[in-house]
């Protein structure tokens, strides 16, 4: 069958849905303004020593007060979709029991105001700020927390979900487990073998009571949003065979093949030894809720050797020479993208799937004085990765939207300001948002809904 490069048809299907992406700590700003509560990551960041340079998200992208002049940005740029998180701590500032009714009210508007412009809201419930009088509880150590988080679920379902047409509940638990709970850069800054698997099963928990309080009155969609890393092995050595099969285990299949499997990877009992606990089988039941997409995060690969001094895989990943990196030092490989989506599909019996972040954190050179901000590396990264997204579409991914990390430059969790993923430049000392050479790209791939890179492709032929 000829391909949409070949006859000139559209390289993405005709409801493809184009967006970017943001979260709340990251650009909001006001953490506890209108009777908001304090969250961990508020917490976090105003020890010493937690994050670069000192920095916090108190003001970020003050988007919690110019969310008006953003929505206009996200209009000007076409966007067909904007993924947004809620602030648990805003919406009910103790993390459970009274819902504060200014802070649901600013998703109110926010939703709103996008739809009047016709962009479609994707919310997600939970990207990693979590209300300090649950971490105080033990957070998501807390067997409890499945149902709080359930509730909070409920009461944003409650007031959005007449207009909010797609919902996920947590983006990338594998970073809070990991980041937050076994290595200790992120909130809540533990260092423990023992806490992230439990941590992660109760994220999974959470998770499933989440869809399941959604299917009890919710009318749209929902889903869950995982970071994926494919794990190639560096050779193939059995060794590096197993060591990329742990290191796959452990990021990658965690999370999903409890959703849709009904059980973890038999390698993670390999990886945390006596930390591992035996799980009760009703659990899975709950975990197992059937999910109407998935979102996958992607950014790098990682080309994996065994490594018996690397905690706790045995793991390590092996960098490639003459290979272009990001500023976060990793690499750009676009056919990873076009893997994940495929190991995805075909494991997971062609699931429906977003492309819910991609991105690269680039260095950008001053506003030049017509205005622009040239970045021809991001640009290329995106065009490389539509490319891969398109090659998934062409081998049978149930391939639905993209979106692009980040429409903002913005506070990037330990890292603070000093990496900008943002296809639209901050000003952080006045607040002034300049589209990039990227963002005019990735308009005119919307406005041409991707014809511009099939004919790129068709040329390239």
């Amino acid at each position: 069958m000829a391909d949409a490069a070949e006859t000139g048809r559209p390289a993405f299907p005709p409801e493809f849905l184009w967006g970017c992406a943001t979260s709340a700590y990251q650009i909001e700003g006001s953490p506890l303004a209108d009777g908001a509560g304090v969250s961990n990551w508020h917490r976090f960041t105003h020890t010493p020593g937690r994050v670069r340079d000192g920095d916090t998200g108190d003001v970020a992208c003050d988007h919690y007060r110019r969310w008006r002049e953003d929505v206009a940005l996200m209009r000007a740029l076409g966007l067909r979709a904007y993924r947004f998180s809620i602030a648990w701590s805003r919406v009910l500032p103790a993390g459970r029991g009274r819902v504060n009714p200014q802070g649901i009210a600013f998703y109110d508007r926010l939703v709103d105001a996008l739809l009047e412009n016709g962009i479609r809201p994707m919310v997600t419930l939970y990207h990693w700020d979590l209300p300090a009088a649950l971490d105080d509880r033990g957070g998501w150590l807390n067997p409890d927390m499945a149902g709080w988080f359930a509730d909070y679920a409920q009461s944003v379902f409650r007031r959005l979900d007449d207009r909010v047409e797609s919902w996920t509940t947590l983006n990338e638990p594998w970073v809070v487990s990991d980041g937050g709970y076994l290595h200790g850069v992120l909130a809540p800054g533990h260092r423990s073998l023992h806490e992230p698997p439990v941590v992660a099963h109760n994220l999974l928990r959470a998770h499933g009571a989440a869809v399941q309080a959604y299917r009890a009155e919710g009318r749209n969609r929902i889903g869950i949003v995982v970071n994926l890393e494919p794990k190639y092995p560096a050779t193939q050595h059995p060794e590096d065979l197993a060591a990329a099969a742990r290191a796959d285990a452990y990021m990658n299949r965690q999370f999903l093949d409890p959703v849709f499997l009904g059980r973890y990877p038999d390698e993670l009992r390999e990886v945390f030894g006596d930390a591992w606990p035996d799980w009760p089988q009703d659990d899975f039941a709950l975990i197992r809720q059937p999910v109407d997409f998935v979102g996958i995060n992607y950014y790098t690969r990682s080309v994996t050797r065994h490594d018996p001094h690397a905690w706790p895989l045995r793991a390590s990943g092996v960098p490639q020479k003459h290979a272009t990196r990001t500023e976060t030092g990793w690499e750009v490989f676009p056919q990873g993208l076009t893997d994940a989506l495929m190991w995805v599909s075909e494991r997971y019996h062609r699931p429906p799937i977003y492309i819910t972040e991609n991105g690269a954190a680039f260095y950008d050179p001053p506003t030049a004085a017509n205005g622009r901000i040239e970045d021809p590396l991001r640009t290329a990264y995106l065009r490389a990765h539509l490319r891969a997204a398109q090659a998934a579409l062409r081998r049978g991914a149930d391939l639905r939207g993209y979106f692009v990390w980040s429409l903002l430059d913005n506070f990037e969790w330990a890292h603070g300001y000093a990496k900008r993923f943002g296809i639209v430049h901050v000003d952080y000392a006045t607040q002034q948002r300049t589209p990039k050479d990227s963002a005019r790209f990735y308009a005119d791939v919307i406005a041409t809904h991707g014809a511009a890179l099939a004919a790129e492709i068709r040329g390239a032929g």
